[in-house]
């Protein structure tokens, strides 16, 4: 999943950055308001982390101008301690959730995993396609029972697939989602990977739809 971290803070920020890498997903960041607001206007992210608290547009407006933008991704955002007026006006201008600053890495990512499941109308941490099974939370994937090992690259796929299962998904919108701004992307890498995660799965669960891209759904 492709991540947007907009906090001003240098070390908090690339603290999260390399926490959500970590964690398979491809991430972007913004030091400002203004910044922000235009990557999150321009570019698909699947979840943002929102600092209110920032130079140039404050993350109020930021969220505020999103939302009258049409711009629906998962919001979470990051409030001061103890400020629950903060809290109140970030959830009535549009955010998922928040979280107080200081707070564990871990909680920011569970809370994470559970908007963007909630956002494709998943309930649980484990995604399931026919015997192949993959654990957002732990990041580990099996095929009946058995670890299959990914690399990130696969994995991010894999996992933007099987949170968009039985929908055609193109590959400039698996391009979008599974690098960072600054990546050089490639497109025929895409093929590459759906080609590495059919030997490594062993089962057709990738189904390749001529012209249009590639649908995760069990075999018929």
């Amino acid at each position: 999943m492709r991540i947007l971290i907009v906090e001003d803070d240098p070390a908090l920020s690339r603290q999260l950055a390399e926490t959500l890498s970590r964690a398979g997903d491809a991430v972007d960041c913004a030091r400002d308001g203004e910044e922000g607001h235009f990557l999150g206007d321009t570019e698909p992210y699947d979840a943002v982390v929102l600092d209110l608290g920032l130079p140039r547009l404050d993350g109020i407006t930021v969220l505020r101008r999103w939302r009258a933008e049409g711009r629906a991704m998962p919001v979470l955002i990051l409030t001061a301690r103890g400020s629950w007026p903060e809290k109140v006006q970030g959830i009535d201008a549009g955010a998922d959730d928040y979280l107080a600053k200081p707070f564990q890495m871990e909680e920011l990512l569970a809370r994470l995993r559970a908007l963007i499941r909630r956002a494709h109308g998943h309930v649980t941490t484990e995604l399931t396609c026919d015997s192949v099974t993959l654990d957002t939370r732990s990041g580990k994937v099996t095929v009946s029972g058995c670890p299959v090992d990914l690399s990130a690259h696969e994995y991010r796929v894999l996992r933007y697939l099987m949170h968009r299962q039985g929908q055609v998904v193109s590959r400039s919108e698996l391009i979008e989602h599974i690098y960072a701004q600054d990546f050089d992307r490639d497109s025929n890498t895409i093929e590459v990977f759906v080609a590495r995660l059919r030997r490594k799965l062993g089962v057709n669960v990738i189904r390749t739809v001529r012209g249009l891209g590639y649908r995760l759904e069990a075999p018929s």
